[in-house]
């Protein structure tokens, strides 16, 4: 690195330094966000360094963060993409390829998934012209169970894609079985569970393709970014070529003749020779991230450990601080998991003599952040109304979801201060209606 380079990375970690936010709380003036992202020093330094360093394009960084997030998350292959909707959006397309041969999903077979969760994990369905065929979800975990996925299966399913609802594991193992008992393939949408695990197992290592994101909400961040991984090594060629624009050739950029035949193919109906960097075998994307977000993403990978750690203390003084209260129902761990927490959902009980709007206003205007348990009950939103699916059984917990649940923080960024607040707010407006 050049003293200049070095110099210039000095006045970066002065002005870091000097320009921190002091940290002080002041309780119901300092704003306690369900969720963001917690950036240090070294964060800013790799940005910096990485725009001087013009990596404007995917390159280096993005293959150093897929091949340690790979083995971080004990899975053959990686894929960075340009957020994690994009990420579900290639697992799901993934399954659509021709070169699964009589294994590929076709128009009209069924998906099922939840209805309780974010549109991203049910939009690639649609719009790869297959059915979500929705299941409820428990109203302690908040998850689907393996016996409603069981009876949702029916002669045209195959596939299921699952979330593991803010970061507290669905019964992947069990319903991993089911997935091999009949043939289906299993997506692991873990884009708010990272670092979770299942019988002791990471959550993402069970089904054939797992989805990420880097959004600043989520575990890990880049900005904005996603990531594809799976050990199935046909899977992630087809997702890689999605990902880039649906092209055969597997060079990197800036490199050329990799496989040592690059004039001597012949596909499609193209004529003999044509060039293999131009050859497109699916009809793909641009999904890819760049470099600079990459550079971002390697410096908080090596904190990833101590966010897990932070998440799971803060979910459980907010557990403990809150346990008996009277009008709430608290979350729960699925059993033989242990989850790495996006956030702490509440779902105040229908036989309250207060409503979650009257709550949720009490802890806003004590700039206590809220959030819905994203879209609630999907088959209930204007832009589903009229798509295609299948429900299997009721979703009355999915509708109480809806009317009753938010959800607040416990991403790394906050204080025990912070967390106690959030305790006493809660128990002080329930003193005040019981």
């Amino acid at each position: 690195m050049s003293d200049r380079k070095e110099l210039v990375l000095d006045e970066v970690r002065r002005y870091h330094q000097e320009t921190a936010p002091s940290g002080e709380f002041v309780p119901g003036t300092t704003e306690i966000w369900p969720s963001g992202a917690v950036l240090d020093e070294e964060d800013r330094v790799a940005l910096v360094e990485a725009a001087l360093t013009m990596r404007i394009a995917a390159g280096r960084s993005s293959r150093k963060f897929e091949s340690s997030f790979a083995r971080r998350l004990k899975r053959r292959k990686a894929h960075l993409t340009n957020s994690g909707s994009s990420a579900n959006l290639l697992a799901v397309s993934a399954l659509t390829s021709h070169l699964l041969e009589d294994r590929r999903l076709k128009p009209g077979d069924e998906v099922i998934t939840v209805a309780a969760g974010f549109p991203t994990t049910v939009n690639p369905i649609l719009q790869n012209g297959l059915i979500p065929v929705f299941v409820d979800v428990d109203l302690t975990t908040y998850n689907a169970t393996a016996e409603r996925v069981a009876q949702a299966i029916g002669p045209r399913t195959r596939a299921i894609i699952l979330a593991h609802a803010l970061g507290n594991p669905f019964e992947v193992a069990e319903i991993a079985q089911l997935a091999t008992d009949h043939d289906l393939f299993l997506i692991e949408d873990n884009c708010d569970a990272v670092g979770s695990t299942y019988n002791g197992q990471l959550t993402g290592t069970f089904g054939d393709m797992t989805t990420v994101s880097f959004y600043p909400a989520h575990h890990l961040t880049m900005g904005e970014g996603g990531c594809v991984l799976t050990s199935n090594l046909a899977l992630a060629r087809i997702v890689e070529s999605l990902r880039d624009w649906g092209r055969d050739c597997w060079c990197e950029p800036g490199e050329n003749d990799k496989c040592l035949k690059r004039f001597k193919y012949q596909m499609g109906t193209l004529p003999a020779g044509y060039d293999h960097k131009y050859i497109f075998s699916h009809v793909g994307y641009n999904l890819k991230a760049t470099d600079i977000q990459a550079a971002l993403g390697l410096t908080q990978l090596a904190k990833l450990d101590s966010f897990i750690d932070a998440r799971r203390r803060n979910w459980r003084r907010l557990r403990e601080g809150l346990d008996g209260a009277p009008g709430l129902l608290l979350p729960q761990a699925t059993p033989g998991s242990d989850p790495s927490w996006f956030g702490f959902v509440i779902t105040v009980d229908p036989q309250a003599t207060f409503e979650r709007a009257e709550l949720v206003d009490f802890l806003e205007e004590r700039k206590i952040g809220t959030r819905r348990l994203f879209a609630g009950n999907l088959t209930r939103h204007p832009a589903y109304i009229d798509q295609p699916h299948r429900v299997v059984g009721d979703l009355a917990n999915s509708d109480i979801i809806t009317e009753q649940t938010f959800w607040i923080g416990v991403y790394p960024g906050l204080t025990d201060e912070m967390l106690d607040y959030m305790t006493s707010s809660i128990k002080e407006f329930l003193a005040a209606h019981s």
